[in-house]
C-alpha cells in the first residue's frame, strides 16, 4: 500500500471506495507457529524449581536461546517467510519477500473466530486462529501473537464490512 494512501484515511481501515483494499493490519507470525516452536514453550514453561525465580522453565529458555534463534531466522527465510494482513475486504496470507498470496478469506466469508492455543504457545503467548462459516473451517493462521487482539481486530472488520454490504443491497459490491 503506498503511504499517501494511509494518509488519506481518517480511521485506519475506512477508505472510500476508489482506494481499493486497504490494510488495516499485518501480523508476523511467532516461532510458537512450528512444532519445534511449541516444543520450546513447553520446555520454558515448566514452574518446577525453587521460588520463582529459578526454575527449571527459565534455565530452559537459556539454553533453548540458540535453537530458537535458528527457527526464527528459517521463518524469515526466502522461501517460507508468512505474514498474515487484514484488509477492508479480506484476510490474506503472504508468503515470500515479495508478498505473494498464498490463501485469502472474504470479510463476509466466516462468521466466527475462534482461538485455540496449543501446548506450548502460551509460553509465547500465541495461538492458532481458525476462522468458520458455520461448522466449516474456512482459514487457520497458525502462531499468532496476541491472538485476542488480532482476532477482535477481525472481528470488528468483519461487522463493518457485513454491515455496509447490507446497507449498500446486494447488487452493489464493496
Amino acid at each position: 500500500m503506498p503511504e499517501q494512501d494511509a494518509m488519506k484515511q481518517a480511521i485506519p481501515g475506512v477508505a472510500p471506495p476508489e482506494l481499493g483494499e486497504v490494510t488495516i493490519m499485518t501480523v508476523w507470525p511467532s516461532i510458537a507457529a512450528f512444532s519445534a516452536g511449541c516444543f520450546i514453550g513447553k520446555l520454558c514453561g515448566i514452574k518446577a524449581g525453587f521460588g520463582k525465580f529459578f526454575t527449571v522453565g527459565k534455565l530452559n529458555a537459556l539454553l533453548c536461546i540458540p535453537i530458537a534463534m535458528t527457527l526464527f531466522a528459517l521463518s524469515l527465510a526466502p522461501w517460507d517467510v508468512r505474514r498474515y494482513k487484514l484488509t477492508n475486504r479480506r484476510i490474506i496470507v503472504l508468503k515470500r519477500p515479495r508478498g505473494v498470496e498464498a490463501e485469502s478469506a472474504p470479510l463476509d466469508g466466516f462468521d466466527s473466530i475462534e482461538v485455540r492455543v496449543r501446548d506450548g504457545q502460551e509460553w509465547y503467548p500465541a495461538g492458532d486462529l481458525i476462522f468458520r462459516k458455520g461448522p466449516l473451517e474456512v482459514l487457520t493462521l497458525p502462531g499468532v501473537p496476541r491472538p485476542e487482539t488480532f482476532r477482535q481486530t477481525c472481528l470488528k472488520a468483519h461487522l463493518a464490512y457485513v454491515t455496509v454490504r447490507r446497507a449498500q443491497g446486494p447488487h452493489q459490491r464493496l
